[in-house]
This record gives structure tokens, sequence and C-alpha cells, in this order.
């Protein structure tokens, strides 16, 4: 099995959150030059987040940089993580994607702001609602381009056929 011939009934797309991970790390460098701590803020029960918090990790070391990990499994937990933050003294955040935080989303830019943390989010409608930035998979990309996989499919395509793609970044 690849990415270019799943086999069986298998074929999608792929957001490659673990591997834009370490390019978020980065971007977060190129803002603030001099940091050397970075909270990161997610949920470990959302599937992938292990994947990504060792990208994460890899990235962090080839920078220099300390990874704080600040787990969020509900509303109530996110005062407490920017809390905890600032008490470690992180100079940034890097916001993981999690269904939790982006419903969240206007706590967590309201604590990002009033801890004066420069931060990274996954998902674009962060910074459309007043974030720093973002880097991330395109997630109106991939609904076109699964639209364009049912078509295949429905006119006799074999899903195993179908090679796995990544999403736009943006």
């Amino acid at each position: 099995m690849s990415l270019a011939r799943p086999g069986g009934n298998i074929t999608g797309l792929a957001t490659l959150s673990p591997e834009i991970s370490g390019k978020q790390l980065e971007l977060l460098k190129e803002i603030v030059p001099k940091f050397s701590r970075v909270g990161v803020v997610g949920n470990a029960s959302q599937p992938g987040t292990p994947q990504v918090l060792r990208e994460i990790n890899l990235a962090a070391d080839a920078f220099g940089v300390q990874v704080q990990y600040l787990e969020v499994r509900g509303p109530k937990d996110i005062e407490t993580a920017f809390q905890a933050a600032s008490k470690e003294r992180a100079d940034a955040v890097l916001v993981l994607g999690s269904p939790i935080l982006f419903s969240q989303r206007r706590q967590v830019l309201d604590f990002a702001v009033k801890s004066r943390f420069p931060a990274i989010y996954a998902r674009p409608e962060f910074v459309e609602d007043g974030g720093l930035m973002t880097y991330g998979a395109s997630i109106p990309d991939l609904y076109r381009r699964a639209a364009t996989y049912v078509d295949k499919i429905l006119k006799g395509a074999k899903p195993a056929d179908i090679p796995i793609r990544a999403a736009e970044e943006v």
C-alpha cells in the first residue's frame, strides 16, 4: 500500500498536519527570532496529535526551542493553558487543530491577545477573527477535491486506483 496506490476500497485526501507543524514553528521563529519557548495548545485525544507533537519536537530541537505542551480537553481548559504558558514564560504559542479549539476560537484569540503571545493557528478562520497568522491545509480545497473523488467513483473508478492526495497549504 502507498499513497499513490492505496489498495482495497481506500482513497482520500490528507491534511498532512504532522508534516506542516515544523513549518508552523519555523514561521513563528521568523516573526519572533529570539524566542526560546513555545506553548503548544492542543488536545492529545485528537487523532494525529501524537504525530504532530513529534514533528514539533523535531523542529524545536533544530531551532533550539523548548516545547511546553498545554492540554485543552474542554472550553474551561483554555484559560488554564494560557495561564500555564505565561507562568512558564512561553514566548509564543502554536494552536493545533481541534474541534474544541475551533469552536472556542474567540476565547482562544482573546487569551492569546491578553497574554501578549504571538500565535500561529492551524485554520484560517482564526486569522479571519483577528489572530496573527495561520499555516495549514486549505479545508475548502479538500472539499473541492473530495467532490472530484466522489464524481470519479460514481463514474466507476475504483477507490484503490485513485491516489491519496495532500491538501493545498495556506
